[in-house]
């Protein structure tokens, strides 16, 4: 960690940094061309919460009059470099989940499918992080996989296994929304769809998801750290993602929500599908069209 003057050296600088809490040292190691460099020792790991907050304190002095003070070091890197991903992450979720929304809101013609499988999504985002962390962070299986603990992440890596992960999981609800809509259209009858579409698609996740898994393997094999997280979040998150949130949590929703799964306002659907014909599925679930509905034998499909 550093600071430098804009000229001269900084009149009692060091003593200010050594009083600080955390800090054991602060000596002027450098001076010339009118900038000195006072380098900063404190206790604790070398990116961690003392590090953090050596940082702040320092960057919260007064400069001398005169200078300009600047922090740099490893832990004054990484908080600007959080504080930058912290200002745009919204951004980047609003933009990922409003697009994936709208386009299986055009797909399905639904609003209330869009939305759980956003929050479907994030069930296997988020077990993927926790166990990263558990791993990566805290130091568990370090042996097993072959490397040397940290205590603490790259802030990038969780943004891209956020980003692609997300997109994988939207593909998996995506094989089994459709033939699930397809044979809605079919019946009528949710029930008898969200059975269908499981059995129909179970066998393809399923198979998906194992290549992707032995594909993705070979990243924790490696000796680079950051392919080995990359593996480890990607495995555990298609694991959980095919084999409980398709396989279970989903279908168990649908079945919950009956037929306010294919629910939208008339406005919206007439925007999904403007050649959709009018008919019993264009109202509301707990209107005439429960009695209105014609119905087919269940797996009865179009000929």
């Amino acid at each position: 960690m550093s600071t430098g003057p804009k000229r001269g050296r900084p009149p009692g600088l060091a003593e200010r940094v050594r009083g600080l809490a955390g800090v054991t040292s602060a000596e002027v190691t450098a001076d010339r061309d009118g900038a000195a460099l006072v380098t900063v020792g404190y206790s604790g790991e070398p990116s961690g919460t003392v590090a953090y907050d050596t940082v702040r304190a320092i960057r919260a002095l007064p400069a001398p009059p005169g200078t300009r003070l600047l922090v740099g070091g490893s832990p004054a890197v990484d908080l600007d470099l959080v504080h930058d991903l912290g200002a745009r992450l919204p951004w980047l979720a609003l933009i990922m989940i409003g697009v994936t929304a709208v386009l299986l809101f055009l797909a399905f013609r639904s609003v209330v499918l869009p939305v759980k499988a956003v929050l479907m999504n994030l069930v296997s985002i988020g077990a993927s992080f926790g166990a990263v962390v558990w791993v990566f962070q805290d130091g568990h299986l370090a042996g097993w996989l072959g490397f040397t603990p940290t205590g603490f992440l790259e802030p990038t890596l969780p943004v891209l296994i956020f980003a692609v992960l997300f997109g994988l999981a939207t593909d998996y609800e995506v094989f089994l929304l459709a033939r699930v809509r397809e044979a809605w259209d079919d019946t009528g009858d949710n029930r008898a769809a969200v059975a269908t579409g499981m059995q129909h698609t179970g066998r393809i996740i399923t198979a998906a998801a194992l290549l992707l898994v032995l594909v993705v393997a070979g990243f924790t094999a490696g000796q680079v750290m950051f392919a080995k997280l990359i593996g480890v979040g990607m495995i555990t998150a298609v694991v959980l993602d095919a084999a409980l949130v398709r396989t279970l949590l989903v279908p168990a929703t649908m079945r919950l929500l009956g037929r306010w799964n294919w629910w939208a306002p008339r406005v919206f659907r007439r925007a999904g599908r403007a050649d959709a014909p009018p008919g019993p599925r264009d109202e509301r679930p707990d209107d005439a069209a429960d009695r209105a509905r014609p119905r087919r034998p269940a797996g009865q499909g179009r000929k």
